[in-house]
């Protein structure tokens, strides 16, 4: 990887390309990730690079959420496992969630690369080489899911979701949750629980709460879900996004 200068202002930014690109080179990100990441970065700019107020709430929500399932699974494609794949492998362990591998621009030997990416960082359940499921309303192999995993889940987080795949889970009865740094995508107004916020803050932020929240008692826990709207939060994001642009006007 090109080395980069820690001092940069835009250091973080340059770094999580670096990764996409050797992602690519490494046979785990598409190329098609390098455009959705750029568009992603262009909401983040919006949000002023930082986990807003809303976000937080919406991150806290979904760590509740997930921590209360009876078979919570994290679903991860290529740009998730390029850009935190240890901290998918430690959210995995603090929310007894397995992971499994969903491509959009599936090959076989993709989804073993990012299997024994995330089994080197410590993953031990990953689901995904095997899928012997289709969910419903989906064509192509994106509709590939595991009986183990994705299938069988009630509550999944889906960072860097399609808006189709969402809506399919959710017409299956699924809790989603996503991670969507653009509030207006349909992946975002589909899902359960959207964390408007760049997946690199994202699930650093809720393997903390996760490891202060995993002994509340479960009434404390849906408590915090049931107070909580997805709209509202979309809405609340919408307007942090605009507010940060006035300022910086």
């Amino acid at each position: 990887m090109t080395d980069l200068p820690k001092d940069h202002p835009r250091y973080r930014s340059l770094l999580t390309r670096e990764l996409l690109v050797k992602g690519v080179k490494d046979g785990i990100t598409s190329m098609q990730g390098l455009i959705a990441q750029g568009r992603g970065e262009a909401f983040d700019y919006l949000i002023g690079e930082k986990t807003t107020a809303s976000a937080k709430n919406a991150e806290k929500a979904a760590v509740a959420m997930m921590l209360l399932a009876k078979n919570p699974v994290i679903s991860v494609n290529g740009n998730a496992a390029a850009l935190v794949s240890g901290e998918l492998c430690e959210l995995s362990r603090a929310l007894n969630a397995p992971l499994e591998v969903n491509l959009f621009h599936r090959t076989e030997e993709r989804v073993a690369r990012i299997i024994g990416l995330l089994e080197s960082r410590g993953c031990t359940t990953v689901y995904g080489d095997h899928p012997d499921k289709l969910i419903p309303g989906l064509s192509h192999d994106r509709a590939k899911a595991t009986s183990a995993g994705i299938f069988s889940a009630d509550v999944v987080l889906v960072p860097l979701e399609d808006g189709d795949r969402c809506e399919a889970l959710v017409r299956m009865g699924k809790k989603v949750i996503a991670v969507d740094l653009n509030p207006l995508s349909r992946t975002a107004k589909t899902a359960t629980v959207t964390i408007v916020d760049n997946i690199v803050r994202a699930v650093p932020n809720m393997n903390a709460m996760a490891k202060e929240m995993k002994n509340m008692p479960a009434p404390e826990l849906e408590k915090i879900i049931s107070s909580f709207r997805n709209q509202e939060t979309l809405s609340q994001a919408l307007g942090e996004m605009i507010e940060n642009v006035q300022k910086q006007s």
